[in-house]
């Protein structure tokens, strides 16, 4: 409670309300809410009440579908117990194993963990999940979108049985109700709050045209419409930088893949964004993303969910 009351926590939010006396009483939960309603709390407070001081093995494990999630969930994590001696570890792809197999080594109670890096460790011997009591599966739709779902079983069956399961997710398409029915025992399902979709809260338009004059329709686009900001999603990381590049030769402020971590949240007034990598970066700043005006999106099927959440966003704060 210290750590809570120390991070200026007063009262608690819907989903921590109904969420925090179900994982205290042992069933299982399915939440689905908008994000920034305090999701990572309503899992996490109830687990560390509950596992007490520290212990001698891995007993917890909360699956995050990319590196940046992880990291923020291992944050907060870290400030909850600030005053207790459990410890976390956070493991994820893009960085060495060495400081990651030091802490696995040294026993961790909490693991936080993108699923590829974590198999990896499993494999190496330096991960062991037979002593894992709670498992949280974060953004579970997102880590079927990201085709992490046949890792996240093999991980799942690593699992003891006798478990506490909790799965958050903003929609559950079938592929995600099938991993509920085979993970969880009897789970209470929380949706908090009426979620407005992006067709009832923003303009859409559809423009059928041929892959080489997606750029001049583009720049069109630009010429006529007024706006104080938009993203511009594509598929690959190249063609992100190279209309930025256009962009920029056209007297717009433009900012390619490379560059939008950087200044997405400064406000630049388009950036670019090139694929699940960045688009992760416009959900964890919602209330940011929330001020840009105009999406335009060039991608592939698989990454309309990710646009739709960035989409329903910027929806909710404009109400177009």
């Amino acid at each position: 409670m210290e750590g809570v009351k120390a991070m200026g926590y007063v009262e608690p939010t819907p989903i921590q309300l109904r969420a925090i006396p179900l994982l205290m009483s042992g069933q299982d939960v399915i939440g689905s809410a908008q994000t920034g309603t305090g999701k990572t709390a309503a899992f996490a407070l109830p687990i560390l009440s509950q596992l007490g001081q520290r212990g001698t093995a891995s007993r917890v494990l909360i699956l995050e579908p990319t590196r940046e999630l992880a990291a923020q969930v291992e944050t907060a994590i870290r400030d909850f117990a600030r005053f207790t001696d459990i410890k976390v570890a956070v493991i994820f792809g893009g960085v060495g194993y060495g400081a990651q197999t030091d802490a696995l080594k040294s026993g961790v109670d909490i693991i936080v963990a993108t699923p590829g890096r974590l198999l990896d460790h499993m494999e190496r011997g330096t991960c062991r999940l037979d002593q894992i009591k709670f498992l949280v599966l974060d953004e579970a739709d997102r880590m079927l979108d990201m085709g992490f779902l046949p890792d996240v079983r093999r991980i799942v069956d690593k699992c003891p049985r006798q478990r506490l399961t909790s799965l958050f997710s903003a929609t559950i398409p079938p592929q995600i109700e099938t991993l509920i029915q085979w993970a969880m025992k009897d789970p209470q399902t929380i949706e908090i709050g009426a979620r407005r979709t992006p067709a009832e809260t923003v303009k859409h338009v559809v423009y059928p045209v041929a892959e080489d004059q997606k750029s001049d329709l583009l720049r069109a686009l630009l010429d006529e419409i007024k706006y104080d900001s938009v993203i511009i999603f594509c598929r690959t990381k190249h063609r992100a930088d190279r209309i930025a590049a256009l962009l920029k030769k056209n007297n717009h402020a433009a900012a390619g893949a490379a560059d939008a971590v950087d200044v997405i949240f400064r406000m630049l007034r388009h950036v670019v964004v090139d694929d699940v990598a960045h688009v992760r970066d416009v959900q964890s700043a919602r209330r940011d993303v929330r001020r840009h005006e105009h999406f335009v999106m060039s991608v592939a099927k698989s990454f309309q969910r990710l646009f739709a959440l960035a989409l329903g966003a910027v929806g909710m704060k404009h109400g177009h």
